[in-house]
């Protein structure tokens, strides 16, 4: 996981950006962070973000940069709720994307209605909350050990309006 800097944020959008390889994906299913090496909470969910207290999600995007191959099963979901973490991004089907373009908010709290996802333009933070919460990162997939390929992307951004509460005097 990586904070981006002030720079890189403010020309990209996005305030956090993960990459996982097929590699990050097998230890993450068999329950290993596969940065640190230890154990995980929930096997298949790995923790790669922080909704500070008061803060938002604004934007969750996925990109598949190297396209899978040994596998054609890798579903993942991202959100904050442990074990169904599918408020952001829900069930998304990598082996149906295009490698190089972006998926992005078809989860649960992102989607206007049933079928139509997000918004045309603009951001709509969601998950709001006056405690932090942890962005889960959950994969799916009893093949990914036979994987010999594979690369995410992800970005998100994360809004955080507390910061200022004590900074501005008016």
């Amino acid at each position: 996981m990586a904070k981006l800097s002030i720079n890189e944020a403010a020309i990209s959008g996005y305030t956090d950006i993960v990459q996982l390889d097929y590699l990050d994906l097998v230890n993450v299913i068999a329950g290993t962070n596969p940065w640190s090496g230890a154990a995980l909470a929930v096997a298949g969910e790995l923790p790669i973000g922080v909704i500070p207290a008061g803060g938002s999600m604004a934007l969750v995007s996925v990109i598949e940069t190297v396209a899978f191959a040994g596998t054609t099963s890798v579903v993942v979901n991202i959100g904050v709720t442990t074990t169904d973490p599918d408020e952001f991004i829900d069930a998304l089907d990598v082996d149906a994307m295009t490698t190089g373009q972006a998926v992005s908010n078809t989860g649960d709290v992102m989607v206007k209605s049933a079928a139509t996802t997000t918004f045309a333009g603009g951001y709509l933070p969601v998950s709001s909350s006056a405690a932090a919460q942890t962005v889960i990162f959950k994969i799916g997939d009893a093949a990914m050990g036979s994987a010999t390929a594979g690369k995410l992307l992800i970005g998100m951004k994360i809004n955080d309006l507390y910061q200022f509460s004590d900074a501005i005097n008016i």
